[in-house]
């Protein structure tokens, strides 16, 4: 797509280490249009789609909790696939026409976190919260694990555009998939069993708040929600560097051809995946079998995910021209981010889980803000391509992440906040009834 890329993935002459063994490029790839665009440019273009995903963040938690959840979350991925399927016409129109078709699909993709949100708040249990969101964020983690490979491939044999259309059409299936399975509730359901029914409705009854009235003022003060917005600023701050600039890095620094670079890209995602897998799994053990307060568990999980991540990304920087070691940190660095996702990820749920879409929307809009500036910065620090210009970046990233990682663990709660149940003002939470019953650990316990 980039006329330096695509001279690289031949020869790589630009990278900085000594360039991997490649085969020969097939010559129908080459009728795909290139473009000189320069780093300042390219950083605008892959920062657009969050100055649109910004704009929409609170929208969708609003009308997620006043209409169907389910169809907001669906419109907007579909409004997000129609424009990828629009971006190569946008392309060759120009940059302009291209960050303008990102920054639409910026807008569709705003309201689909907060409105899975406010679906998770009526079917997850309090004490299966962990798991049920790691699995949903391990979807997210092997779609990069898949695209990013498979689009090394498909632009090694067929040409970049048809990355956009292969991946549009998958997501247009996938909206078809949506709209005739899924329901926002258990009690829309109709392939629910009673028994499960009951379950989860029972177990959210103090949890949940009949009010139709919004505490703004209550929300936009509360100390454990800004919390998880430093914490989920810092921990996006890492994220989307790696996420956009990370092939850039495989390519112009390590050497690597377009089909290992898609590959190699992918690694750490796997890693991610995995350890939220497992993070999620773990956290909800220590809660209900070991009887650990979520607020605790939140933290420790938290700090791994954040404390972990900076310190490989810092060491990723001085491995030189070292290729196994840079993509070994590298994986790890984003391997131990995945126990984020049981820590601030989570917390949301915990704190008020009837506006949770209103509160995920909130600190989604200030951790949009590192992929908007992040890249941007990246690229205008990184402009000769050297390893001393990316050290520097990842320091800036690893710098964040403690901050953030610090703040959460002295503001952060894990309670149902007063404010979040208002029509039951004796209402207890999970914690506050585990509390209640006996601390010693069960017999057949391994804690």
């Amino acid at each position: 797509m980039l006329n330096n890329t695509h001279q690289s993935s031949t020869n790589h002459s630009s990278s900085v280490c000594p360039a991997h063994d490649t085969p020969s490029q097939p010559v129908h790839n080459l009728t795909a249009s290139v473009y000189n665009w320069n780093s300042e440019t390219q950083g605008w273009i892959l920062g657009s789609f969050f100055y649109g995903y910004i704009t929409t963040q609170v929208l969708g938690g609003y009308l997620a909790s006043r209409f169907r959840a389910k169809w907001v979350m669906g419109l907007g991925i579909l409004v997000n696939v129609i424009f990828t399927l629009l971006t190569p016409v946008a392309a060759d129109l120009g940059a302009g026409f291209l960050i303008a078709v990102r920054v639409v699909e910026g807008i569709g993709e705003g309201v689909t976190y907060p409105a899975m949100y406010t679906m998770w708040a009526s079917w997850a249990p309090p004490l299966e919260r962990s798991r049920l969101l790691t699995i949903t964020y391990v979807g997210a983690q092997l779609g990069t694990v898949v695209t990013l490979p498979l689009s090394g491939e498909i632009c090694f044999y067929l040409g970049w555009t048809y990355v956009f259309y292969v991946f549009g059409t998958v997501g247009l299936v996938w909206f078809v998939l949506w709209a005739f399975l899924v329901s926002d509730s258990p009690n829309t359901h109709p392939r629910i069993s009673e028994e499960e029914r009951l379950y989860i409705n029972d177990s959210l009854m103090h949890e949940l708040s009949s009010s139709t009235n919004i505490p703004w003022r209550a929300i936009v003060t509360s100390r454990p929600l800004w919390a998880i917005v430093v914490a989920h600023f810092s921990f996006n701050w890492t994220f989307y560097t790696l996420l956009t600039l990370l092939p850039t890095y495989m390519n112009n620094i390590l050497g690597f051809s377009i089909q290992h670079n898609g590959i190699l890209s992918a690694l750490p995602y796997l890693g991610s995946g995995f350890s939220a897998l497992i993070s999620g799994q773990l956290a909800d053990y220590l809660r209900e079998t070991c009887l650990y307060q979520t607020t605790i568990v939140r933290k420790i999980f938290n700090t791994v995910g954040t404390i972990g991540p900076a310190v490989f990304l810092v060491a990723a920087g001085y491995t030189g021209c070292n290729y196994t070691l840079a993509v070994a940190f590298l994986t790890i660095c984003t391997s131990l981010g995945g126990a984020a996702s049981a820590g601030f990820s989570v917390n949301h749920l915990d704190i008020a889980p009837s506006y949770v879409g209103i509160l995920l929307a909130i600190t989604n809009s200030f951790g949009t803000l590192p992929g908007m500036v992040g890249p941007v910065i990246a690229r205008s620090l990184t402009k000769h391509n050297t390893i001393k210009e990316w050290r520097f970046v990842f320091y800036i990233a690893a710098t964040v992440n403690v901050v953030g990682a610090a703040i959460y663990a002295f503001f952060g709660q894990g309670t149902v906040q007063p404010w979040a149940v208002p029509t039951i003002p004796n209402a207890t939470n999970i914690e506050e009834e585990v509390k209640l019953q006996p601390r010693a650990k069960p017999e057949s316990s391994d804690c």
